[in-house]
């Protein structure tokens, strides 16, 4: 598998490292947190210490409720709040623990987080503290349901927490892996799909170009939706929203016309001027049709002004434009994403080579390729052609000439692949597979390190080791 790069010449400083993942470092099969590692660059202002904020679309759910209560209650949230259930994933800038609260909230039931624990001492002498501070950053930004939510941070010592949502069903690759053939369904890979393009046009929205989109990064949720994880890689930067009015086609505009007319109803006329000129009439007749045929107005806001020579990411999902040095922008994450569909419908990326060397000499100069597949009717064959087509537009190695590299996610949700998803609606649709990790958890949380400690033993706080092992 590739390794994540990291350079950090976004902060004008010359140091750089790559990171190789630890093959052991899962401590339950289904909480795989990735097997390739990446490269990053980070900036952020200093943050204060602060507890949960707003998060409406929370708004009704017990761990956020329960966060929300202890606020009240105490004035504060810590450490000595939570009992750590044991390390769930580890990596460059820290590890993630699986925790609860200490004290039931009485009327909530028993809720399960994920803390992210950051050693700023140790990131210091790393010179990689900017890349902590610039995901506390972000993480403290969001509010969308395919992105993570932050309940809390604080500070203990000479390390900082994050505490957000736990995902039982583990990560994307590790789903993929169980699937047959290793490889997901063309229905399973557009659902998932449709859900990482509306976390990144969120992203995008937000000035936040994201820049490490894999499998790994991508996280099941209890009820089998996703989650975009790890944002130590992003680029923060402006952002300026357009809205833009799509022009009706001639070609189509009178039969839409009559067709969106009732077969009941009479066509409505506009009122006229009895003083106007019959060529005014038939002027203003025309102008009035094309105003009310105007349709979709809209909104982009794609950060396509952006610009970076970091060169950042997973081998195998490095743009081209990042591994020229050039400059890259916002349309590096429409490249991933391409990458990232084509693993999920060939469980393989498309230009991964014989070494990391290779895999970038790939990525520069190799034609994209699709390999055979099987399909079991008509209608995979014609999904499976727009998926193609569509891998192949974002697979451009020009980004100014990539789908989404002006209008960003507006253009990707209008491709044919896509037709008939409704967006607003996606959290109502049954995810392809809706893990049952949690409810695993619970009935063997005696095999827990926890449970062989004496009552006394658990009260008590949990002590985060002085040194950290990273990948």
């Amino acid at each position: 598998m590739g390794t994540r790069v990291r350079d950090e010449s976004d902060y004008d400083s010359s140091c750089s490292s790559i990171t190789v993942p630890d093959s052991n470092q899962s401590w339950i099969s289904d909480f795989s947190f990735g097997s390739r590692s990446s490269v990053s660059v980070s900036v952020c202002s200093d943050h204060s210490t602060l507890s949960c904020g707003q998060k409406p679309h929370k708004a009704n759910q017990a761990a956020w409720e329960a966060m929300k209560r202890l606020q009240r209650e105490t004035g504060r949230v810590g450490l000595d709040n939570f009992k750590l259930l044991r390390r769930v994933g580890s990596g460059d800038i820290g590890n993630v623990y699986l925790c609860q609260l200490r004290n039931t909230v009485v009327g909530l039931p028993e809720c399960f987080y994920a803390m992210k624990v950051v050693d700023r001492e140790a990131l210091a002498f790393r010179k990689k503290l900017q890349r902590a501070e610039m995901e506390k950053e972000i993480l403290a930004m969001l509010d969308h349901p395919f992105l993570p939510t932050l309940y809390a941070e604080f500070d203990a010592s000479h390390y900082s927490c994050l505490v957000m949502e736990f995902c039982p069903g583990g990560d994307l690759h590790a789903v993929r892996q169980r699937q047959p053939g290793k490889r997901f369904s063309i229905s399973s890979a557009k659902f998932y799909a449709a859900e990482i393009l509306l976390a990144l046009e969120y992203l995008h929205m937000m000035g936040i170009v994201y820049r490490d989109l894999k499998p790994e990064n991508v996280l099941v949720r209890e009820d089998g939706h996703i989650m975009l994880s790890d944002f130590d890689l992003s680029l923060k930067c402006d952002v300026i929203p357009k809205l833009f009015r799509q022009k009706p086609d001639p070609k189509t505009t009178h039969k839409n016309a009559k067709s969106s007319i009732p077969s009941c109803a009479s066509p409505m006329q506009p009122v006229l001027s009895c003083f106007s000129s019959s060529n005014n009439k038939k002027k203003m007749s025309a102008n009035m049709m094309m105003t009310t045929q105007e349709f979709n107005p809209e909104l982009v806001a794609e950060p396509i002004n952006a610009r970076s020579k970091s060169f950042v990411g997973t081998h195998e999902y490095l743009a081209p434009e990042v591994i020229s040095g050039l400059g890259h922008g916002s349309a590096v994450d429409w490249w991933t994403f391409g990458v990232f569909l084509y693993e999920l419908l060939y469980g393989k990326t498309p230009f991964k080579g014989e070494n990391n060397e290779k895999t970038l000499i790939n990525i520069l100069r190799q034609p994209l390729s699709f390999p055979k597949m099987v399909v079991s009717s008509t209608k995979d064959m014609e999904e499976l052609v727009k998926l193609q087509d569509l891998i192949s537009k974002l697979l451009v190695k020009n980004p100014k000439k990539r789908i989404g590299c002006l209008k960003g996610s507006v253009e990707i949700k209008r491709h044919e692949f896509f037709k008939g998803v409704n967006w607003a609606l996606i959290r109502s649709i049954r995810p392809p597979e809706v893990p049952r990790d949690l409810q695993r958890i619970k009935t063997t949380k005696a095999s827990l390190p926890t449970a062989k400690l004496s009552k006394q033993e658990r009260g008590a706080t949990y002590q985060i080791p002085q040194h950290f092992d990273y990948f």
